[in-house]
């Protein structure tokens, strides 16, 4: 690579299919609640095979509108996780409910129902798991769960799309599930999200709440309940629509430059191999994510972060826990309560990831994070 070079974490897989598809928007009469959102919803709910499908402005308001629409609020609580990109956990305090925090399973960063479990009262109302960085949650105990507790589940699956559990794309399974298209998302319009669903009620509800519509304003039963400004632009329905369209394409794509990867990390000593759970089918990454061994500590990792920025390569802390962050420490959070989640937040980062990287660059980018560890005086360490 060259020094004025800059190897970004994401770049989307954008071609001319998508182009037209925004030029014809343009070139109509509305760029907003229109007919290419509906195109886009219908072909998102058949891609899943769900029935209904609510395009929405991001992943979190899509969050934030099916909490409401569960009837849930001040008083209520939800468990989750602080491990994973926050936008949807941010939802649950976002609506006045009080998000609950449990550990993960230490293998493959997702919630852990176990621990979940642990956390049940009279106020709990749902869990809200994350298929964290592409890999599943354990979707069935999940599910057991909160039938046998009368809860509802909410899936967030903005972090991995085309990723396959039990047979069945993620985004089969929680009571509503949620995704986001910004990036770094593999299917990524620039913005907006869908929240998926079985429950013709619950679509119904999100759909009146996500926005006020011009043919609303005859309805009789105007004003009783205010909505979100929450809906979905014409032009980033048109590039989802040609993402979803070529998401086979761009899912094989970064599987390639993932299997460049692993090939480089397998010299990488002490490094913690990515992790595929026994009923996993498959799993498409959102990031490049790497886990150091335990003789790193997170001055450490961030010293490499900085070290792989001089080297004109973007490179990120995967994830600060909620529970280590202000606004949830004023909640009663703070570091210590959660021991997995902390000894794999204090280790990860995510390396450029998309299609656009050659087997070459690839090759630099695992050589400089080498020479970064070295330079932190790490050493080669084991993962444990």
């Amino acid at each position: 690579m060259q020094d004025d070079d800059w190897m970004a974490l994401s770049d989307p897989d954008i071609t001319p299919v998508e182009l037209e598809g925004v030029i014809l928007t343009l070139r109509s009469a509305q760029l907003s609640a229109g007919p290419v959102v509906e195109d886009f919803e219908r072909a998102f709910a058949h891609w899943l095979r769900r029935p209904h499908a609510v395009g929405v402005a991001s992943g979190t308001l899509g969050a934030c509108l099916a909490l409401q629409a569960m009837g849930i609020g001040a008083g209520d609580e939800v468990i989750t996780t602080g491990y994973a990109w926050h936008q949807i956990a941010h939802a649950i305090t976002l609506v006045g409910a009080k998000p609950v925090l449990c550990d993960i399973d230490y293998w493959s960063g997702c919630i852990d129902p176990a621990k979940a479990a642990e956390k049940i009262t009279p106020y709990t109302r749902a869990i809200l798991g994350t298929n964290v960085n592409g890999h599943p949650a354990d979707w069935a105990a999940l599910r057991h769960l909160a039938d046998a507790h009368g809860l509802r589940l909410i899936e967030d699956s903005t972090e991995a799309v085309g990723s396959r559990y039990q047979g069945q794309l993620v985004g089969s399974f929680g009571d509503v599930a949620i995704f986001d298209f910004s990036q770094p998302s593999a299917l990524c319009s620039g913005q907006g999200g869908m929240v998926v669903t079985h429950d013709s009620a619950l679509a119904s509800e999100m759909a009146y709440l996500r926005e006020r519509r011009i043919r609303d304003r005859s309805s009789v039963s105007i004003g009783s309940r205010v909505p979100w400004q929450a809906s979905m632009s014409e032009l980033d329905a048109a590039v989802g629509l040609a993402q979803l369209d070529r998401i086979d394409e761009i899912l094989h794509k970064r599987k390639r430059v993932e299997s460049w990867y692993h090939t480089e990390m397998q010299s990488f000593e002490g490094i913690k191999p990515p992790y595929l759970a026994e009923h996993i089918d498959e799993v498409h990454w959102m990031l490049y994510k790497v886990h150091l061994g335990k003789r790193f500590t997170g001055s450490a990792r961030n010293q490499i972060i900085e070290d792989m920025d001089a080297n004109n390569l973007e490179c990120a802390v995967y994830c600060v826990p909620l529970h280590q962050q202000f606004h949830y420490q004023q909640m009663g959070y703070q570091r210590g309560q959660l021991p997995n989640t902390e000894r794999i937040g204090d280790r990860s980062l995510v390396l450029p990831f998309h299609t656009h990287i050659d087997q070459d660059e690839v090759k630099y980018i695992v050589k400089t994070l080498k020479d970064a560890s070295i330079n932190v005086g790490a050493g080669a360490a084991i993962y444990l």
